[in-house]
């Protein structure tokens, strides 16, 4: 493979492999530095059984968010192994930093920049993947039936076919969305280009303490369903929604909107990691579905 990326690199940047390391990864993909022979770094995420256009939706993905002019700070794509199913992706290597005490300000800034961006549907011409499972994203006026389903239907279809929705919380998930109108309020909201993934593990300060969001998981939603995500596995501090709510307000009621948001990402846990999910899945749908 070394070979393959030498030949990828030096044509795009006059050097090659020096060394490597690795930083670890995640439960899909692994992921190494590339110290190169100008003294420059790159970063590389490899998985060696990748879905069809895994790698190449994140290079769409990128280039989607890198729009936004005061947004965060978005890694460039350097070069994706050829053929019709790459197994690695070169990107451009961001070093990180502690958090400044501004940062939460500067985040929530930059993500309410990012929001702005929209177009005339939920949704994007292409689908792509949250984590490794397959994210539909067919075009829809309609925010709420977007949600409905495209986000919590399909889910809830892949965890039926796995076996591992019991079928009173099914029953639950069918009265939760015959009746999101009542919960969600989409007054005034227009399509907003998402991060879509942002939990804690796909942010942070570059060395200049500027914001970086990667590892998307890109869409024209629903902007709080962003704003949730940050609330799922650990909250940012309150500075953070607060700074966000002055630069582009929200509707009223949004914390008893967020769980039904992250419902999403737990019945994507659930399929993704199995039963130690499902507690979680159940008490989000007890919260909504009387």
């Amino acid at each position: 493979m070394k070979d393959e990326i030498n030949k990828l690199l030096e044509p795009l940047l006059g050097a090659t492999v020096k060394s490597t390391y690795s930083t670890g990864g995640g439960s899909i993909n692994q992921t190494q530095v590339l110290e190169l022979t100008n003294g420059e770094r790159v970063f590389m995420k490899h998985n060696s059984n990748p879905p069809t256009d895994f790698f190449l939706a994140e290079v769409k993905g990128l280039r989607l968010l890198a729009q936004a002019e005061n947004g965060p700070r978005i890694p460039k794509p350097i070069a994706l192994q050829s053929g019709s199913r790459p197994t690695f992706l070169i990107m451009e290597y961001l070093e990180n930093s502690s958090e400044s005490k501004n940062f939460s300000d500067r985040l929530a800034r930059a993500l309410a920049e990012l929001h702005r961006i929209s177009q005339d549907h939920f949704g994007l011409d292409h689908d792509n993947f949250i984590g490794s499972t397959p994210q539909k994203n067919d075009l829809e006026k309609d925010g709420i039936v977007f949600f409905r389903d495209q986000r919590i239907e399909f889910q809830r279809q892949l965890a039926r076919k796995a076996g591992l929705l019991p079928a009173a919380i099914d029953k639950k998930i069918d009265s939760l969305c015959e009746n999101l109108n009542r919960y969600m309020d989409t007054t005034g909201e227009k399509p907003a280009l998402m991060h879509g993934d942002l939990w804690s593990g796909n942010y942070f300060p570059d060395s200049k303490g500027n914001p970086c969001i990667f590892d998307p998981a890109v869409y024209y939603g629903l902007r709080e369903a962003d704003i949730a995500m940050t609330e799922l596995f650990g909250r940012l501090p309150q500075r953070f929604y607060d700074a966000y709510h002055e630069a582009f307000p929200m509707n009223p009621g949004y914390p008893e909107r967020k769980d039904l948001y992250n419902l999403y990402h737990l019945l994507n846990h659930l399929n993704l990691f199995g039963g130690s999910y499902l507690s979680s899945v159940q008490q989000a749908v007890n919260r909504y579905a009387h």
